[in-house]
């Protein structure tokens, strides 16, 4: 039997992951800070109250709990969203410093989950779902104590370490397996690369010099690197420690060259931390790093046995759900294991389904909100980050995650008779909801609102070299048509 001071350890990996939530974590409720109001208070988009009462009404307090588990049934009242958020940050900053770990993620990952229940339409995200599960798995991965600097006491727990691993793979293998099921010809034809700097939901200024500088087989040869890796390469995560150590020194560029090419909040921020986890001890070791403790000869005291039996078990359903939300795409055998623990935590979001950009969108449109007091002159309301103005090719933003704009990108590809949401926010700019407003840059009628407030959509698509180079501008773009009805008062 070897010894648990013989097993590679991974003091170092944990506590870098660990720190990097903590980040991640404050970024989410960070952007809340300036959007919550605006989103689900009682004068935005889509009041949490009325979602709650409605629950409360045809479900039930108990059912409705279980639908929408959040603490937002305590009070869904302004000050309670702020507390939210403030709290959240307070236990985001306190991981950071790594001051009592496991409480700091309970009460982040606690916060975080009370929001997206009730965000509704705002919180349908992917990213979502990798935080809460990445939080979740994380509270059994952490060191006990207050202070445990590397928690050389408290080693990090196999399984817990595992389930973070798998969420990983999950991500990676999920997003191929989803490309494959799809029979999108431009994965198969390699071209899905070509547009997908300037179709994506919130492009960086970056991703015009990618797209229109690189040669069309840079292109092919990124899509056909990105399939390699989601579908074969990442499950060397699995193999002894020569084989994780390559696959970390490949998926890192991957990652940090999406981050610097597109706006995905802190997705890619958190599947980059969580490949810090294919390393261990004697890797870091090399770097020198200076952390805390350098003797890593853990001085080793077991876990209590409620602890390990807590975490055998909730890590056990986590991964036979996230098991089955995976292969159970592509394996129909798998029809005869019980899917009761799936419909049972599918509103924690604690074990999810992942599988990006199954089919690459093939167009890029915006909706843009005008308001008007004479039914001709139509002024837009400006956009903090989306494209717009067609000289502004887009900051580098992300970590950080602009859920309005972000979510109004989805709506520009769909039925707007489906997209309400998008209707109510009109109204609000109508009403001259602060809270609304705040979403936007700025107010272009300077506190007085507009008669009747429109949504139009355009349609945007990259310059060309020649044409940057004549106008400065990074966009061109055609108006498609009214997206919503003027509303209002003319």
């Amino acid at each position: 039997m070897v010894s648990p001071v013989e097993r590679p350890t991974f003091f170092y990996a944990r506590w870098i992951f660990l720190r990097s939530l903590g980040v991640w974590f404050f970024s989410a409720f960070y952007s809340l800070a300036f959007q919550i109001h605006g989103l689900i208070g009682a004068q935005g988009i889509s009041p949490a109250a009325d979602l709650l009462d409605v629950l409360r009404q045809e479900q039930g307090l108990s059912a409705g709990l279980h639908a929408v588990p959040s603490l937002l049934w305590l009070s869904s009242s302004e000050g309670a969203l702020t507390a939210l958020w403030i709290v959240g940050m307070a236990a985001s900053v306190a991981l950071v410093l790594n001051l009592w770990p496991r409480f700091s993620i309970a009460i982040a990952t606690l916060c975080f989950l009370s929001f997206i229940s009730a965000a509704q339409q705002f919180s349908s995200y992917q990213s979502d779902g990798m935080l809460m599960q990445a939080g979740f798995c994380s509270f059994f991965f952490a060191p006990r104590g207050v202070r445990p600097r590397l928690g050389l006491s408290d080693p990090p727990s196999r399984l817990a370490r595992l389930s973070l691993v798998w969420l990983w793979f999950a991500i990676y293998f999920g997003s191929g397996v989803v490309k494959i099921l799809s029979h999108d010809e431009q994965w198969r034809n390699l071209t899905a690369m070509d547009h997908y700097y300037e179709n994506g939901p919130l492009p960086s200024f970056l991703g015009w010099y990618v797209q229109e500088l690189m040669p069309q087989w840079f292109h092919a040869a990124t899509a056909g690197a990105t399939l390699l890796l989601e579908l074969v390469l990442c499950w060397l995560c699995f193999l002894p420690r020569r084989f994780r150590i390559v696959l970390f020194w490949i998926v890192t560029p991957f990652q940090i060259g999406i981050i610097f090419t597109s706006n995905y909040a802190f997705l890619n921020w958190l599947v980059l931390s969580l490949g810090f986890l294919l390393l261990d001890d004697r890797h870091f070791a090399r770097f020198k790093l200076g952390l805390p403790e350098r003797d890593l000869r853990p001085a080793w005291q077991p876990p209590t046995r409620t602890f390990n039996v807590l975490a055998a078990l909730s890590l056990g359903v986590v991964f036979y759900v996230s098991g089955l939300e995976l292969f159970g795409r592509f394996l129909p055998f798998l029809d005869v294991f019980s899917t009761a623990p799936v419909e049972f935590l599918e509103p924690f979001r604690i074990a999810n389904p992942y599988g990006l950009f199954a089919v690459m969108t093939r167009n890029r449109y915006e909706i843009e909100f005008q308001g008007s007091n004479d039914g001709e002159t139509w002024t837009p309301y400006p956009f903090r980050y989306k494209p717009q103005a067609l000289d502004r090719g887009g900051a580098i933003y992300a970590p950080y995650q602009p859920r309005f704009e972000w979510n109004l990108w989805f709506a520009s590809l769909g039925n707007p008779r489906n997209e309400g949401w998008v209707r109510s926010a009109a109204e609000r700019l109508v009403d001259g909801s602060p809270a609304v407003l705040a979403l936007f840059r700025d107010d272009p009628f300077h506190g007085n609102p507009p008669k009747a407030v429109r949504a139009v959509r355009w349609q945007y698509w990259y310059t060309t070299p020649a044409e940057k180079k004549a106008t400065g501008n990074y966009w061109k773009r055609d108006l498609r048509g009214i997206y919503v009805e003027p509303l209002g008062r003319l």
